[in-house]
């Protein structure tokens, strides 16, 4: 039984589809926390704001998954976008708070 069609365990494109499997979770569990905490009481405008780009990049990972079509350029805008959500969430948080 040989596996030809198998990636290699540390291939290309083995790490190309972990990475965005790992975004496009991500994505989800984001989302929902967050509209755990609107449910919750807390800020419900920018909790919800701060889902869009999530919920985007959400639909984006499931398509990428149904399909099994990866990308890079999704990995790496995925790893940017939670990097700068996720080191900038409290000031965006409190300025959408105070003009919303």
């Amino acid at each position: 039984m040989t596996n030809e069609n198998r990636p290699k365990p540390f291939s290309k494109e083995r790490t190309k589809a972990t990475l965005c499997k790992i975004i496009f979770f991500y994505s989800i569990f984001y989302v929902v926390m967050k509209v755990i905490a609107a449910f919750k009481g807390l800020w419900v405008i920018p909790n919800l704001v701060l889902t869009l780009p999530y919920l985007i990049f959400a639909a984006i990972g499931f398509w990428m998954t149904k399909n099994q079509k990866f990308s890079w350029f999704y990995v790496v805008l995925g790893i940017i976008l939670i990097s700068f959500v996720r080191y900038y969430e409290v000031q965006m948080m409190e300025w959408l708070q105070a003009n919303i």
